[in-house]
């Protein structure tokens, strides 16, 4: 398996930056409350558009009040930034990077703003979700379209493209495997025998008509679905080669909401957790493949509320880490930049992938991810 390189920092040359034309990084996120006084407003920013009474989303809040009405995402946003920077500084690249949220100070006016401020003119976008569907690439295409709009009227002109989704780049999909075959050493070190340990990835639930109409619209679609399921699958294979064993994985969600009349994607982590007791299952390793660091649905919905599932359960809960700021991952999405700048550039540059070879696009074709509630411009696609 692939590891980062640890050479030392190579010194800055003369030459042409491996990442022109982009003259910025942005990294765009989802944002969270740094405070309780933010969660309702940051609730009502999320929920725009769906008239979602206050009281429905205070009940929400809990999640956040649980834990002082402080999200952990913005600082596993400042820790990606800070790892970002010194992966970039090593490989000699000065190129600035710029942070933006969809829902949260900074907002993404704000960081092209900031952008503008520092004199530059194109960037390229990293976003923090790896998968293919409308909530986890497509709403962030049209925050981008509706912030480039914004500042355009005043008089600040800045491109941006984004890199390729990465679902099964390897720098993403790698790390997650290693993880996951980490976790489930330890736990065979432990003792425990292989038949009473299963194997769980978790993502987010999304709507099934979402998932349906995710990916490109010249596809069969399910294309969030299909990539989870891929990477799971390719994990479980790597697991049991490496440690000689034969466990089970299956994709398991969290997170729904949503009117009770609007299937979502299923089983709930906890309703499967529930099912494997009964099946005889003493240990189940959950790994949050679905996301790339813990923030609330992964501290609340799998650290919280899965584990206590589990206590009531009897069984053992083994959660293996989220990518975060491995470097392996990180050095991952430097490699996705400079790929996406030699595509900008007219070049044809290797586009490594594990598992699977789907058609992964940085420009999105048309009618990709579609929103299902009302058409929007979107940047970095074809539509």
């Amino acid at each position: 398996m692939s590891t980062p390189s640890t050479d030392p920092t190579p010194e800055p040359t003369d030459d042409a930056s491996p990442l022109e034309p982009y003259d910025g990084i942005l990294l765009l996120s989802f944002g969270g409350p740094e405070k309780p006084e933010d969660v309702l407003p940051f609730l009502r920013t999320v929920t725009a558009g769906k008239n979602i009474p206050d009281e429905r989303l205070e009940e929400v809040g809990e999640h956040y009040y649980g834990f002082g009405g402080r999200s952990p995402i913005n600082d596993q946003n400042r820790a990606l930034l800070a790892a970002l920077r010194s992966e970039l500084d090593r490989r000699g690249i000065s190129t600035p990077i710029i942070w933006g949220n969809r829902n949260f100070t900074p907002f993404v006016p704000e960081a092209l703003r900031e952008a503008h401020d520092q004199g530059l003119s194109r960037l390229v976008t990293v976003m923090t979700s790896a998968y293919s569907c409308y909530s986890s690439c497509r709403q962030y295409r049209e925050d981008l379209a509706g912030a480039q709009a914004e500042v355009a009227e005043a008089g600040i002109d800045i491109a941006i493209d984004k890199i390729r989704t990465y679902a099964n780049h390897p720098g993403f999909s790698r790390t997650n495997s290693r993880l996951v075959t980490e976790s489930v050493r330890e736990v065979l070190r432990g003792g425990t025998d292989a038949s009473d340990v299963r194997l769980l990835f978790v993502t987010h639930s999304i709507p099934i008509a979402m998932d349906e109409t995710s990916g490109p619209g010249d596809e069969d679609g399910s294309a969030y679905s299909r990539q989870h399921i891929a990477l799971g699958a390719a994990i479980t294979d790597e697991v049991n080669a490496t440690l000689d064993t034969d466990l089970s994985g299956e994709l398991v969600f969290c997170s729904r909401s949503g009117p009770p009349s609007q299937p979502w994607l299923e089983p709930d982590v906890n309703d499967r957790l529930e099912e494997l007791a009964a099946e005889g299952a003493k240990v189940v390793v959950v790994s949050p493949i679905g996301f790339v660091s813990d923030h609330m649905e992964v501290v609340y919905d799998l650290d919280t509320e899965a584990a206590a599932t589990a206590e009531k359960l009897g069984i053992r809960l083994v959660r293996v880490p989220t990518v975060g700021i491995d470097p392996e991952f990180v050095s991952g999405l430097v490699d996705l930049v400079e790929e996406r700048a030699a595509v900008a550039r007219g070049e044809q540059p290797a586009q490594p992938s594990w598992p699977g070879r789907e058609p992964l696009r940085s420009t999105c074709a048309p009618g990709c991810c579609p929103n299902l509630r009302v058409a929007k411009p979107a940047l970095c696609g074809q539509d």
